[in-house]
């Protein structure tokens, strides 16, 4: 492992993950790191609490940046299952695509995704925002408490499944809209809202061309009557 200067680079293909994150997870605030040859590694840069900026040059596999405080981690490749996965704060960013359940449960920091997200993008999202440069696949944003899930391409089957109060932008087709996921109204506060989050994901898309969806609110109290949409 190379001794830490202005830029700390690690090689994956001579270092365990572990040493990586424990070596992460030591470091003090401000540095910077360039992880190599991570071919599909699990679990690479996870946990981190300190404002750090980590550079991944290659993909990663499962839990890629998972439980994210602060740092700032971008990934030069695809992300497997789960990248982002319970993310408080920070900011990661994957220059390719995302497997499934990418930005899982997270709470908050922001999650953008260059290219495609599989299924489940978001899934029961707490407070993250998350914002994919291409299509997200089936069911995504299912359960989605809070934040906001901006899609620049086409959103798959039951976008927004058993929504709460998590709001979704959508600038492509959308297959079709999961239970209590309902189209609203695109208001001033809501295209503003979206031209800082598009600023934020460095992307130059235009507010107006999307359209919004949220929970209809018909599903927070179980009645009889919408039985069979639970």
């Amino acid at each position: 492992m190379a001794a830490l200067t202005a830029l700390t680079v690690i090689d994956l293909a001579h270092d365990s993950v572990r040493d990586l994150n424990r070596a992460l997870h030591q470091a003090g605030p401000g540095t910077s790191w360039r992880i190599e040859h991570p071919d599909g590694a699990h679990n690479v840069a996870v946990g981190l609490t300190e404002d750090l900026d980590v550079v991944i040059d290659g993909p990663v596999g499962y839990y890629g940046a998972g439980m994210n405080q602060h740092a700032t981690v971008t990934i030069h490749g695809n992300a497997g299952t789960g990248v982002a996965e319970n993310m408080m704060s920070g900011t990661v960013r994957v220059r390719g695509s995302a497997s499934q359940s990418a930005g899982a449960t997270a709470h908050g920091g922001l999650l953008v995704i260059d290219g495609d997200a599989a299924a489940r993008c978001g899934i029961s999202m707490k407070g993250v925002d998350i914002v994919v440069g291409g299509n997200v696949g089936h069911m995504s944003a299912f359960m989605g408490q809070a934040g906001r899930l901006v899609v620049c391409g086409d959103a798959g089957d039951a976008l927004g499944d058993s929504l709460y109060e998590a709001r979704i932008y959508v600038k492509g087709k959308v297959k079709s809209l999961g239970a209590d996921c309902v189209e609203k109204e695109m208001r001033a506060e809501h295209l503003a809202e979206l031209a800082k989050l598009l600023k934020a994901a460095e992307r130059d898309d235009a507010p107006a061309g999307f359209r919004r969806y949220g929970s209809a609110r018909d599903l927070y109290h179980f009645k009889i009557d919408n039985s069979a949409a639970y």
